[in-house]
């Protein structure tokens, strides 16, 4: 069976149980959409968002990039789907929470610490993309550049997390909400190997884990 047959017989067996444990599930979905809480997660496919937190359809409004990295507020008329996908979340849709999730072995990040030119080179997007997390490496070699380069990886991860709740900020729509009370942000780490998250945690600027 290939990986997209796969995919298809995935979605039907999904589609069967789903009708069958909820026969009124798809045609509440077709009305509309109610999300409380945005994630902003990565591209990893050992990363779902929604398979980690056991959530429904229509619970999660979730968006995925390389590295869960959030740019800084740019009204220059280009394109920025991460922050078209803010704007909705928050000005239409009025969610409550955004989380941004990280995770370990992120191959954004690793990219972005060992900045090889040929790696950049094959891969000009990524490269310029992460660009947006410079401050994040340049925070991690302050902090630890006696430090061997995966444990320097492993500090980054959690940096860009940083970095894309500092730029959330500046977005008025966000800045706002989260003056009044009206949004909170998360940030959150997941350990891959150990299966275990972390929260940020603003006041002491350590992960803790969730227990």
């Amino acid at each position: 069976m290939s990986a997209y047959e796969k995919f298809v017989t995935g979605f039907l067996d999904y589609q069967s149980k789903a009708a069958h444990a909820d026969p009124e599930l798809f045609a509440r979905l077709a009305v509309g959409q109610t999300p409380k809480c945005m994630v902003i997660a990565c591209c990893d496919s050992r990363v779902d968002p929604a398979i980690l937190a056991n959530a429904a359809p229509g619970e999660l409004f979730i968006l995925r990039n390389v590295a869960n990295l959030v740019p800084p507020c740019e009204p220059d008329g280009l394109y920025h789907g991460t922050s078209a996908a803010l704007e909705f979340a928050v000005n239409a849709l009025r969610v409550e929470y955004i989380v941004v999730m990280g995770h370990a072995s992120c191959g954004g990040v690793r990219a972005l610490m060992t900045n090889d030119p040929d790696i950049a080179e094959v891969n000009p997007f990524i490269n310029r993309w992460m660009r947006i997390a410079e401050p994040a490496r340049l925070r991690t070699i302050e902090i630890a550049a006696e430090q061997s380069l995966e444990h320097q990886i492993c500090i980054c991860e959690r940096e860009v997390i940083k970095v894309s709740l500092l730029n959330l900020l500046s977005f008025p729509c966000i800045a706002h909400g989260v003056k009044i009370g009206r949004l909170r942000l998360r940030g959150l780490y997941f350990d891959i190997a150990s299966a275990t998250l972390f929260q940020y945690q603003e006041n002491t600027d350590r992960f803790e884990p969730l227990r």
